[in-house]
């Protein structure tokens, strides 16, 4: 998911070629788009969390509902959906005098605008999460957290990888690409559930966050080696080697600059007197870090993660938590909803033939995929009372990043259909189990306010 890929279009708003799509037809499908979002968002979140459930499984389930699996209000053409499929396009032709020759450009403008959007909410995200979390408790977990995420990667890829060639005689390239996929944890959505169940500082929280960070750099690495494998059917090991030394540096640079940086941006902060005198710098910084990640060829989230984290050491920590939220809040949904919207459960018929041996894979991926991860929370060690089981199912959701993957290997043309199905399933199931399971493995979690939101209540 590279920040810098997303956003490398010609902005529809701002074209005038002829060809370009109409601006105002652009603004008027992203308006609409946003209140299909929101809606599905804000519906969604308040039924989840009524039947004790995370709002966040809620905001998947509302994107699944208005996307390409049920509705089609939400559609985007990376998944195969063309603009006379997308009831908003219908709708803008009905109501707005949107003509049928330049439907197609609206539909591809606002896909992309919704996407980039998407991409900024998941790094306002990343942000919000690093500036509750506490870089000494995750550095006091380190040690743990690197042996749940090298683990976590190394089973599922061996047995994912080994499994497909035994048992379903899949070839050495495609194989190793579907295990890649299997080692993917979504920090996202395991974050926002733990901050929702106020356990994101726990001991396990920390070492699940601890472990994902480190699990998302250890999957940039493994993406790249497969995707140069389905490039070429070679593994381009310069790069691979540069990935390893980038990611490194990038996060001790990170760890080194809160302790040089905190007192700065307070000194800032205090000589501004116009409103966002705090925020303002904060999402700056956040920026910078998550452009400098990006064009390093890791994660952007990765960079605003880090911002979180140097941030959190400063003084101001607590009243810039409360003034993340409201931006968090306009901001987070769109990427939850746009990620169920973009799940076909289609390739879930079996009555379609074509999708019988993707479901028998698929099924194998599954398991796998859970208990290749459930089983990291037993090599963690020195804590007799902790809840390994706990680590082990926060790790499971793969979300965004797997289909990352999926995309990938989709693209590179790599993937028998069968299989890309297959890995799409796992990944739609291991992103929905995911939430309900943390919160049953967690028994004693209630419906805890997290520390941002126990800041309003303090306020008020």
């Amino acid at each position: 998911m590279q920040f810098l890929d997303v956003i490398n279009f010609s902005f529809p708003l701002l074209a005038s070629t002829p060809e370009a799509a109409d601006s105002s037809m652009v603004l008027a499908a992203v308006l609409l788009s946003l209140v299909v979002i929101y809606f599905a968002s804000k519906v969604g979140g308040e039924l989840s969390n009524r039947i004790g459930l995370p709002p966040v499984l809620g905001e998947l389930v509302g994107g699944v509902v208005v996307g390409v699996s049920v509705l089609h209000l939400l559609v985007f053409p990376e998944g195969g959906a063309d603009s006379s499929s997308s009831l908003i396009m219908v709708f803008l032709q009905t109501t707005a005098g949107l003509t049928p020759e330049a439907t197609p450009q609206v539909f591809a403008a606002q896909s992309e605008v919704i996407s980039v959007l998407s991409e900024l909410g998941v790094i306002i995200l990343l942000f919000e999460i690093g500036l509750e979390s506490n870089l000494k408790d995750l550095m006091a977990v380190g040690i743990q957290a690197t042996i749940v995420a090298v683990v976590g990667v190394a089973v599922p890829f061996a047995a994912g990888t080994v499994g497909l060639m035994t048992l379903f005689g899949i070839s050495a390239v495609p194989a190793i690409f579907a295990g890649a996929a299997l080692t993917a944890t979504s920090i996202g959505i395991t974050s926002k559930v733990l901050a929702e169940i106020g356990k994101l500082n726990s001991k396990e929280g920390q070492i699940i966050l601890g472990a994902a960070v480190i699990d998302d750099v250890l999957g940039i690495i493994v993406l790249a080696v497969v995707a140069s494998l389905a490039k070429d059917g070679a593994v381009d090991v310069g790069k691979v080697i540069y990935l390893i030394i980038s990611a490194t540096a990038f996060l001790l640079g990170a760890i080194v600059l809160g302790n040089v940086f905190n007192k700065t941006f307070v000194a800032i902060a205090n000589q501004l007197k116009t409103r966002g005198e705090l925020v303002i710098p904060a999402f700056i910084f956040a920026f910078v870090m998550a452009y400098l990640a990006a064009i390093i060829q890791l994660e952007a989230i990765l960079g605003a993660f880090a911002a979180g984290l140097v941030l959190e050491e400063t003084d101001k920590r607590k009243e810039l938590q409360k003034q993340v939220i409201p931006v968090a809040d306009l901001m987070v949904p769109i990427f939850f909803v746009t990620v169920g919207a973009k799940t076909d459960l289609g390739v879930l018929n079996p009555a379609i033939p074509s999708n019988r041996e993707g479901l028998i894979m698929a099924i194998f991926l599954i398991t796998v995929a859970i208990i290749g991860k459930v089983i990291t929370g037993l090599s963690v060690f020195g804590q007799p009372q902790i809840n390994r089981l706990a680590i082990g199912v926060g790790m499971i959701p793969r979300g965004e990043v797997g289909l990352v993957f999926a995309g990938v290997g989709a693209a590179s043309g790599v993937l028998s259909k069968s299989l890309g199905a297959a890995i799409i399933m796992m990944v739609i199931l291991t992103t929905f189990l995911a939430p309900p399971l943390l919160r049953f493995v967690f028994p004693d979690s209630q419906k805890v306010a997290t520390d941002s939101e126990q800041l309003i209540q303090d306020e008020s």
